[in-house]
């Protein structure tokens, strides 16, 4: 037959939509035309494939006129996935691998000279996409042809099968073996007399056990407030703030809020490590269901926090869904970088939009924040020990009012407005720290932190940080004690109404971790008083 058709995906964002290649052989001048809004590495992919295909001992059609499209039309192409498509649908268009083998299979490498299948971007999003598909027409699910390396990836989705090809020899052996006894395997005597029909294996993987090592609370001396701010946060999904002098513990805690989560469920796990192939980065099996932690450096940009490029890819906070992301020395990002956080903090994903086309990430992450109250770092620190003392007046701010203004001023106001906890920490009496007794461990505190969450998705079916309109009145309503409490808290320190809504969320995680059906004034009272203002210069 001199026309093959060949089915495979295209990225868009972490969906991979379906492509149709299409390969057309006609009598006319040589040439090799492809069309469908390929990007450059995919108009490359002709060298590739000829030399490939060559190089395998098959024939190349050099005497045709050679049409490939890219189906459909409008949607952009880009990446070398396409290269084993197309090889394969020139085959089959001249005859050379059977053609009926093609219809229940989907393609997906690259090439290289020699006929060698290299990974690709995002295969474990393509089989994540497959399944999702299959279920939703209720009908099974195609084979995924894959080079081996991306192939082990793909196989965590279950009822997906993912067969690793190392060369192009095999994936034509393999849909020779599919269509035998056909009558359509293979018509080129050279090239099918040399090569046994033999399947390719479905790629199987064993899941690891649930890893819950990590570093432990225990660790931290002192620092009660904080504690118990990263405990309440654990339980609700809440963003936390920590400011407080250089060396108190900001980044320790902040690396002990992990171990304080609960592992991720599977649909969870295959989202994160869908994000994961699909940027490019190599994905750790060994951290399977283990909640993501990512810690940019301050000189991050906007592009490297939340995405973007050509084609889109995820950024931090995509890389960090279902996790935690961790920011040391807030104040010190860019501008942008920061205000570029507002909207998916909210929402819970972000859209990246481009002339050619708009992209959606997930990017439902907990924010873990750390500064310092001012340039120094010393604004307030010598009321942790005693300002009559030598150390109190060695540890005194010297910043200027204008100084700690500006310092301050970095970070915006509407984002400060969408975090849920801002806890303010002194440095430690070295009495205190020096003690032989060891805090209270993570999993002791984690086996609260669990309980209240799993109270909280029985009730509600979501954290207590997810909550919005009816739901929040649903699930966090007030009695007639707490609310004019609530209210003039919220109208004495000027509160927006994301702020008091914020607050209730706080309390009514408060109350799970206490075991309460109803927020109590208790509650309340110490959710106020993690809706505090930064540091002023008063305190120095």
């Amino acid at each position: 037959m001199s026309l093959a058709s060949v089915r495979s995906r295209a990225m868009r964002g972490l969906e991979a939509v379906p492509v149709t290649v299409e390969v057309h052989l006609a009598n006319g001048l040589p040439s090799f035309t492809l069309v469908g809004l390929a990007d450059t590495e995919v108009k490359e992919a002709r060298e590739r494939v000829r030399s490939a295909i060559t190089n395998a001992g098959f024939e190349f059609p050099n005497n045709k006129r050679i049409t490939v499209n890219l189906a459909p039309a409008d949607l952009p192409k880009d990446s070398g996935r396409f290269d084993l498509p197309m090889a394969v649908g020139l085959l089959a268009a001249s005859g050379q691998m059977a053609a009926s083998a093609l219809a229940d299979h989907e393609f997906a490498g690259e090439l290289s000279l020699s006929g060698e299948l290299r990974p690709v971007r995002g295969a474990l999003a393509m089989s994540l996409s497959i399944q999702q598909q299959a279920l939703a027409l209720d009908r099974p699910a195609p084979a995924l042809v894959l080079p081996v390396a991306s192939a082990r990836d793909a196989a965590w989705v279950p009822g997906v099968a993912a067969l690793g090809a190392g060369q192009l020899l095999d994936v034509v052996a393999h849909c020779q073996a599919v269509a035998a006894p056909s009558s359509e395997a293979g018509t080129n005597p050279a090239s099918a007399g040399a090569l046994a029909p033999q399947r390719l294996q479905p790629t199987v993987v064993s899941l690891p056990p649930v890893s819950v090592a990590g570093p432990d609370l225990a660790d931290v001396r002192g620092q009660a407030s904080a504690r118990r701010a990263l405990e309440i946060a654990a339980a609700g999904g809440h963003s936390l703030l920590m400011v407080g002098p250089p060396g108190v513990g900001k980044s320790m805690l902040a690396q002990r809020l992990p171990g304080l989560l609960p592992p991720l469920d599977i649909t969870q796990a295959l989202e994160h490590a869908a994000v994961a192939s699909l940027s490019g980065h190599d994905w750790d099996a060994s951290r399977w269901r283990q909640r993501p932690w990512r810690a940019p450096h301050h000189s991050a940009s906007a592009v490297a926090l939340v995405g973007g490029g050509s084609p889109p890819r995820p950024g931090e906070v995509s890389l960090a869904h279902h996790g935690v992301l961790f920011l040391d020395e807030l104040p010190e990002f860019p501008r942008s970088a920061l205000e570029a956080l507002r909207e998916p903090l909210e929402t819970g994903h972000i859209s990246i939009a481009r002339a050619a086309m708009s992209t959606q990430f997930p990017a439902r992450f907990q924010l873990v924040a750390a500064m310092n109250p001012c340039p120094c770092g010393r604004l307030g620190s010598a009321n942790g020990l005693s300002a009559a003392t030598e150390s109190g007046a060695r540890l005194a701010c010297r910043c200027t009012p204008d100084q700690i203004q500006r310092y301050q001023a970095r970070l915006s106001g509407p984002l400060l407005d969408r975090i849920d906890l801002l806890v303010q920490m002194n440095p430690v009496p070295p009495d205190e720290l020096l003690q032989s007794e060891r805090g209270e461990a993570s999993a002791a505190v984690q086996a609260r932190c669990h309980a209240a969450s799993e109270r909280a998705l029985r009730r509600q079916g979501s954290t207590n940080a997810a909550l919005y309109g009816a739901a929040l009145d649903a699930h966090a309503a007030l009695d007639a004690a707490c609310g004019p409490f609530l209210r003039n808290a919220a109208q004495r320190l000027g509160w927006s109404a994301r702020a008091t809504h914020r607050v209730l969320r706080v309390a009514r995680t408060i109350a799970d971790l206490a075991g309460s059906q109803a927020i109590q004034i208790i509650h309340l009272a110490e959710a106020v008083q993690y809706r505090r203002a930064l540091p002023s210069a008063d305190a120095a």
